[in-house]
């Protein structure tokens, strides 16, 4: 069944009015007619079937025929800081990340990082970014859309940093060395609810001082196994390795 995220200002009660892009892909792109059901979502999480009972030339109303008891979201809220990459591999970050459970994303100008945002770049780009989750999120079956951040500085990462409990930076070196920070250790000690920022270098990797900059602000940089991976597989290898140990074992080892 179709699931489409519903903003606060289209419900009233039991009814649900829908519009813009949302409209055309009911009316244009699935063909619905008045008696079809839909899920539609609320920015709370909550979500429910509901029938279309009108349809008009710019809008659809539905009506909640059943409240939906479903919880598809991450036991941990995590948020992905990517250090800005070449080409579409953000697009493909975004989309992935949202299927894996990311709950935030935070792109940011990496020194290293050979692509740069002006405002108005950083403005369509946004945009475009926002659609891509809210897409993927319906997919998924999320709960909830991902929020992506607009673009930062690392300045600017360090002191949002400062709102999470657990702080991690994916750091290559880690990957060399006998006496690493385990991803895995990190993750099994992870608390139900927690709130954990994970920061991506770009292509060729944080250089020195920001890594030594991250450290001092409570970043403890691990290692993702011990081969290099490409900046676009990064955030999924973490992602997947949060939701295998959180919630495919149960939680066995979690602190709950």
């Amino acid at each position: 069944m179709q699931r489409y995220f519903i903003p606060n200002t289209s419900w009233n009660q039991d009814n649900v009015h829908i519009t813009g892009d949302d409209f055309h892909h009911i009316t244009r792109v699935m063909r619905m007619q008045i008696g079809d059901t839909i899920i539609c979502n609320q920015p709370t999480g909550q979500a429910a079937v509901c029938k279309l009972t009108e349809i008009g030339d710019s809008s659809v109303t539905a009506t909640v025929i059943e409240w939906l008891d479903q919880q598809a979201e991450l036991p941990v809220f995590v948020t992905i800081a990517q250090g800005l990459p070449k080409g579409d591999k953000m697009d493909l970050i975004l989309q992935k990340g949202t299927e894996l459970g990311a709950s935030a994303f935070i792109p940011f100008q990496a020194a290293r990082s050979v692509v740069k945002w002006d405002a108005k770049k950083a403005e369509k780009k946004l945009s475009r970014y926002t659609k891509i989750v809210k897409e993927a999120s319906e997919q998924s079956h999320r709960n909830r859309i991902p929020e992506v951040k607009p673009a930062m500085t690392l300045a600017e990462l360090v002191t949002i940093g400062e709102t999470y409990q657990v702080k991690l930076v994916a750091y290559e070196e880690e990957a060399k060395t006998s006496s690493y920070h385990s991803f895995a250790t990190m993750v099994s000690n992870l608390q139900e609810g927690e709130h954990v920022l994970i920061c991506i270098g770009p292509e060729g990797g944080f250089s020195n001082q920001e890594v030594e900059t991250l450290k001092k602000n409570g970043f403890t940089p691990v290692r993702l196994g011990p081969r290099i991976l490409r900046t676009e597989t990064a955030a999924l290898y973490a992602l997947a390795s949060i939701s295998y140990q959180m919630e495919e074992l149960g939680g066995q080892t979690c602190q709950q």
